[in-house]
C-alpha cells in the first residue's frame, strides 16, 4: 500500500472558476516543493520526488484555493475515492480536510452532504 501524506494546501484567495487538473506546465515555477502546495496528497512526501506523485490538486496555478477543484476532489472521478491504494485513514482526513477547506473558505455547510 502506497504511504500518502495529507498536507494544507497554500493558497492566496479563492476563485469558483471553470477547474481543470493541471500539468507541470502550468506552473511558473518547475521547483516541486512550490507546485506541491497546490496538491492535498504526496505518494513521496512534500516536496515529492517527482510531479506524478502529486494527487489532488485544489488550488489552480495562480494560487487560489478552487471551489471547483475540491468538489472534483470530494466527489469527482478524479477524486479523493479514485486514488488508487489510499489508507482508509487517510482517505477519512482527507475527506474532512477537503469539508473543512469549502466551509470555511466557500460558505458551503452543506458541501459534506454533496
Amino acid at each position: 500500500m502506497t504511504e500518502y501524506e495529507l498536507h494544507d494546501p497554500e493558497f492566496s484567495g479563492t476563485t469558483t472558476d471553470e477547474w481543470s487538473e493541471p500539468q507541470l506546465e502550468d506552473f511558473e515555477t518547475d521547483d516541486l516543493g512550490d507546485v506541491a502546495d497546490h496538491f492535498l496528497l504526496s505518494a513521496t512526501g512534500f516536496p515529492p520526488a517527482n510531479f506524478t506523485d502529486l494527487k489532488l490538486p485544489v488550488v489552480d496555478p495562480s494560487g487560489k484555493l478552487n471551489r471547483n477543484a475540491l468538489q472534483t476532489a470530494k466527489s469527482g472521478g478524479h477524486g479523493v475515492g479514485a486514488v488508487s491504494d489510499l489508507d482508509d485513514d487517510v482517505q477519512a482526513e482527507t475527506e474532512s480536510l477537503l469539508d473543512d477547506l469549502a466551509n470555511d473558505h466557500f460558505d458551503d455547510a452543506d458541501f459534506g452532504e454533496e
